[in-house]
Formats: structure tokens, C-alpha cells, sequence
């Protein structure tokens, strides 16, 4: 089968590899019909290089049809459509019974000291072969598919494997009190999904952050308050213009969905591209040990958050030398949620906006639909935040 293979850092290519197959009793294998490029995806083009291994298959966010399943699998039949979560786990362990799908007990890659199991993302996750190509295995398949109508395009149904949940879990770990403003930095996919679900959700003020024209005016469109990140490049001036918007105060909460490759910190983003060019095993080494994000994000979020206010980070961090200002957040009271989406804990709540009132807009969310030979062009533009790409979906 053809698939989005990693082969270095910027260089992605798609391959042939072998077809997957029913490995396990609990497995299923489903012919993908589409699947998402993340922003995360690009974490493992540039910074998280010294965790990949040349042929690893790219990709944690499909949909598909259900071609087989294993002995196991009594949910699913052949035939079926389903979403598959980025994330693998079981539905029974200590984790999964409380809501904590992300720290699967059955899945945890121990040997790394990392939570669950995901698809196509590092050594670090289990290395599981991932999901841009035109077949994929799915472990746990007894739990983690989600099967959804059929005779509705992919796109009303694809998000809920990483998107709407992930930004589902930044709203509600922003805990925005009523009548209260929402802060969100970054309006990738992620910030501007959380945006969505924040005004639908019914926050009275959603203050959108960016640089990139498109994707302010994209927020804008559906209500977002936008600031203009290349108008407050000094210090404090971001902070400074949420405060005039808050009664001086600041933001009730803030969403971080930029993480560790943000806009700034020269210093740690010469630090990053050090480590990612490396030769391989001291690579590692330094990645495991001595990384650094970029935390330009995070610092702003920390500066424009109200104080006795609350951080939502959704925003991929992966360093683990940071300098954080911790005499600010313990002088400001700030609370902090963080972690990756646990994608079938917050499912019922948004399946029943999958409606046609489409309240969300995830029929035209996606700003390119692309067969999967373009991959490697696909990860260039995305990056480059070239020709207005927000969200890209290969077409296996």
C-alpha cells in the first residue's frame, strides 16, 4: 500500500509499504478513506526529529472503512465506517474507567515512561505505524473505533479523531466562569476549533491570537475578537491589549494551542534545530535530557491570564529543561490543565452537534483536500502556512 513515510527531517515521502494485517485477537484493519495532516504531525517534521526512525508511517487522524477484524472484536463488523482516535487504549484499565484514555494502563509505553500508545507519532508512543495510508491496523479495536453513519461526507465525522475533542478538552480544562473572556493563542486548527466551541458553548468574550491574516479572518467570521500578534511584539504589549479588553485584569482563561515551536525564544528554537540535527543516538541523548521548547506561548499566556485565572495548555510540549516562571505563577495563582485529548470521554458531548445545523462549521473546515501522493508538498505548505492552510485532508 501506498503511505506518508518519514525519512529525515523535511523529508517526507510517499512509499510503498507493506499491508497491514491482523496481528492480534483485539486488532481490526480499515481502508482509510481520509485522514488529517496535524499540527503535530509537524513537531515530528522539525523538533521531535531524534525520535523518528527513517520509514516510519505518518498520520494519527482517520476515518475509514472496516475491512477486517480480529476474534475479539465484537463491536465491529467488515463494512462498518468508523473514526479512529489518535490515541490507542483499552476501555477497562484504572485510566480508561476514569476518563484518562491518554494513560491507558494496557497501552502505556513503559519502556519510555510515556502514557498511551499513538498512532504514527515516535518512538516515544510506541512507534505504532500511523494512519496517512490507504490501510491501517488499529489495536484495541474492541474500544477505540467510533462507528458513524454512513451517506454524510468524511468531513462531518473525520475531526472527532483528534480536533473537536482536543479542543473540547482545552475549553473545558479553561473552566471559563460565566459571563467571563477566553484567551486563545494560536488559531491552527486546535485554537480555532476551541474558539468555535467556546462561543457555542455560550463565553461571553473569545479572544483569538495569531499572526497569519487567514486565520484571523477566519476566526473573525464566526465571532472571534482577533489580536493581531505582529501588532504587540513588545514586551508586554499582548498582555497589554487583553487587558484593555478585560477591564483591565486580564483573560478568566487562556488556551495555549501554539506549544513548543512558538513564534520567538531565537534562543530555544537554535537550541531545538541544534538537537534535531544531530546524528542519531546523541540526538536522542540530547532530546531526552537537555530539550527546550519554545515558550514564547506559554509566557504570554502566563503575562495576559487574569490573576486567580486558569492556563489550558493543548499546545504540544515535549521539553524537558524548561525555565518556567514559576514566582509569576505561584504569585498569580494560576491554575494549569494540560495533556493530550482523552478523544472518547468527551464524544457524547459532541456527537449530538454533529448535526446538519452543523453548529461547529466542520463541513468546511478543512481548507485542502488532497490525494495522498501530495504529501510531501502538503507537509511544506502546512508549515510554511502557505495558500491559506489551516486544515489538510489526504484523500488515500
Amino acid at each position: 500500500m501506498k503511505a506518508a513515510v518519514w525519512n529525515g527531517r523535511h523529508d517526507v515521502r510517499v512509499e510503498n509499504v507493506p499491508d497491514p494485517s491482523i496481528e492480534k485477537p483485539t486488532d481490526a484493519v480499515i481502508r482509510v478513506t481520509s485522514s488529517g495532516l496535524c499540527g503535530s504531525d509537524l513537531h515530528l517534521y522539525e523538533v521531535l526529529a531524534p525520535f523518528m526512525t527513517p520509514g516510519d508511517v505518518l498520520g494519527h487522524e482517520p476515518m475509514g472503512v472496516v475491512e477486517e477484524t480480529g476474534s475479539q472484536v465484537t463491536g465491529l463488523a467488515p463494512g462498518d465506517r468508523v473514526v479512529v482516535p489518535f490515541q490507542i487504549s483499552c476501555g477497562h484499565c484504572f485510566m480508561c474507567e476514569r476518563g484518562l484514555q491518554t494513560q491507558c494502563e494496557t497501552t502505556q509505553v513503559r519502556d519510555q515512561g510515556s502514557g498511551a500508545a499513538l498512532f504514527g507519532y515516535t518512538k516515544l508512543y510506541g512507534a505504532v505505524p500511523g494512519a496517512q495510508a490507504e490501510y491501517l491496523r488499529v489495536p484495541q479495536a474492541q474500544y477505540g473505533p467510533i462507528k458513524v453513519p454512513s451517506g454524510l461526507p468524511d468531513d462531518r465525522y473525520l475531526f472527532l479523531s483528534d480536533v473537536l475533542p482536543t479542543a473540547w478538552q482545552a475549553v473545558e480544562y479553561a473552566e471559563v466562569p460565566e459571563g467571563g473572556t477566553l484567551a486563545v493563542l494560536g488559531l491552527g486548527p486546535i485554537g480555532e476549533m476551541a474558539c468555535r466551541i467556546a462561543l457555542h458553548r455560550g463565553v461571553s468574550q473569545v479572544i483569538g491570537i495569531d499572526l497569519v491574516p487567514e486565520r484571523l479572518a477566519r476566526a473573525r467570521s464566526r465571532g472571534v475578537h482577533t489580536l493581531d500578534l505582529r501588532q504587540h511584539e513588545g514586551k508586554g504589549e499582548l498582555g497589554d491589549a487583553v487587558r484593555d479588553l478585560t477591564e483591565g485584569r486580564g483573560a478568566d482563561s487562556v488556551v495555549d494551542a501554539v506549544g513548543m515551536e512558538a513564534h520567538g525564544n531565537d534562543a530555544a528554537r537554535l537550541a531545538q534545530n541544534a538537537a534535531a540535527v544531530l546524528p542519531g543516538k546523541a540526538a536522542e541523548k540530547v532530546a531526552q535530557k537537555a530539550s527546550v521548547d519554545r515558550l514564547a506561548a506559554f509566557e504570554a499566556a502566563v503575562d495576559m491570564v487574569r490573576r486567580g485565572g486558569t492556563i489550558s495548555l493543548s499546545g504540544v510540549y515535549g521539553g524537558t529543561a524548561d525555565p518556567l516562571p514559576m514566582l509569576t505563577l505561584f504569585d498569580k495563582q494560576i491554575r494549569l490543565r494540560m495533556g493530550q485529548a482523552n478523544v472518547k470521554h468527551w464524544v457524547p458531548d459532541i456527537l449530538p452537534l454533529l448535526t446538519d445545523d452543523d453548529p461547529l462549521g466542520v463541513d468546511d473546515f478543512a481548507t485542502h483536500h488532497l490525494p495522498l501522493d501530495e504529501a510531501a508538498r502538503a507537509y511544506e505548505m502546512f508549515q510554511r502556512k502557505d495558500d491559506g492552510a489551516v486544515k489538510v485532508v489526504f484523500r488515500p
